[in-house]
């Protein structure tokens, strides 16, 4: 087992404020209008398609808005071509971070993910200065007062799951890229409900972070690229002390 993740509780407590606000419906759309893009449009034959329209059920997202994304991935309704796009930098500390965009326009993106992490204590990178750094794993997130520890443990092993660990709210199962549907069909034929079902990038080793005021521009510079219009997620490498962590609460 991995371990218990701090920096995770700081990420579901920033994926609660999207959430309030509406911003995760953005999101998902653009999933679901690049996972049709790159896959086709039908959910049956697109496992990442079939993936993001779960999770666009799973936040009561209307039908009707889910079929407009799909049609507009498939191109049978107009719109902007949109297209995504890993961006690099480092934060305070000489952390990592990986955003993850989808847009119509990556100039302009370019010129705000830089203007983001300048003005935010952060150094923007040229590709493949951090990628290194991480994985390219899947990651799927089962709601922990469901399984303790030792049927998680069973239910990892039996469905093909490489690892697993934990935040305040979820057993999180780690899997290789290619497994990623494989192992949540498994669950699901054990009829385990999972809240999240998605390809992440996973940091190799982690910074710990113990000083507050360094944790505090951390998660300042991981709010403003989280809350950039066009970001689907941000990835980093680092981890908060229990006192950083505390500090932040």
């Amino acid at each position: 087992m991995a371990g218990h993740n701090k920096w995770s509780k700081v990420k579901h407590i920033k994926g609660a404020a999207d959430a309030k606000r509406g911003k995760i419906f953005s999101k998902l759309s653009k999933e679901i209008t690049l996972a049709a893009k790159a896959g086709g449009g039908s959910p049956d034959m697109n496992a990442r398609l079939r993936t993001a329209i779960l999770s666009a059920k799973a936040q009561n997202m209307p039908n009707d808005t889910i079929d407009r994304a799909v049609k507009k991935g498939t191109g049978e309704i107009e719109g902007a071509a949109i297209e995504e796009i890993i961006y690099e930098g480092y934060g305070p500390g000489g952390v990592a971070f990986m955003v993850e965009v989808a847009t119509d326009n990556r100039n302009r993106s370019a010129q705000d993910m830089r203007t983001t992490f300048s003005k935010n204590n952060g150094t923007f990178a040229d590709a493949g200065s951090v990628a290194y750094m991480f994985q390219r794993r899947g990651e799927i997130r089962i709601d922990m007062p469901a399984f303790n520890e030792e049927q998680v443990t069973e239910l990892a092993l039996e469905s093909g799951a490489d690892d697993i660990t934990s935040d305040e709210e979820d057993w999180i199962l780690y899997t290789t890229m290619e497994q990623l549907f494989t192992v949540g069909a498994a669950l699901k034929e054990k009829s385990v409900t999972t809240k999240t079902q998605k390809l992440i990038y996973l940091p190799s080793t982690t910074l710990l972070i113990e000083d507050p005021d360094v944790a505090r521009q951390l998660v300042r510079l991981y709010d403003a690229l989280d809350d950039y219009d066009d970001t689907q997620n941000v990835f980093a490498n680092f981890e908060l002390s229990d006192q950083a962590a505390a500090a932040l609460e």
